[in-house]
């Protein structure tokens, strides 16, 4: 694993917790809930539209638009990679050495 891919799954960890914080910070779009507690009526709650929950609808869009971005770098990534066959060299190359010292035995 490169230190690329690393730094990627990071940015993917982070930009998916904060996707997650961001959505669940949410107000949900239940109609007539502050009718009855005479919410709806005050100046706060009016303005509260237009900066908190617009905001974070932005985020919400920012952050998923990060998320994937990240994951077709990681994909991209690991596609165009060298493979670095180590595990299988060393296995090979300790049975292609058994096999060479079989075959040197046997000429001897």
């Amino acid at each position: 694993m490169s230190v690329v891919e690393i730094i990627l799954g990071v940015l993917l960890i982070i930009a998916s917790i904060v996707m997650i914080i961001v959505i669940i910070l949410q107000e949900g779009n239940q109609q007539g809930v502050g009718v009855v507690s005479g919410g709806a009526d005050t100046f706060f709650s009016k303005n509260k539209a237009r900066s908190y929950d617009a905001f974070l609808a932005r985020a919400t869009k920012w952050f998923a638009i990060g998320f994937v971005v990240v994951v077709l770098a990681l994909n991209v990534f690991a596609y165009f990679a060298p493979k670095s066959d180590d595990a299988a060299g060393d296995s090979t190359s300790v049975s292609a050495t058994a096999d060479e010292a079989a075959a040197t035995e046997a000429s001897e």
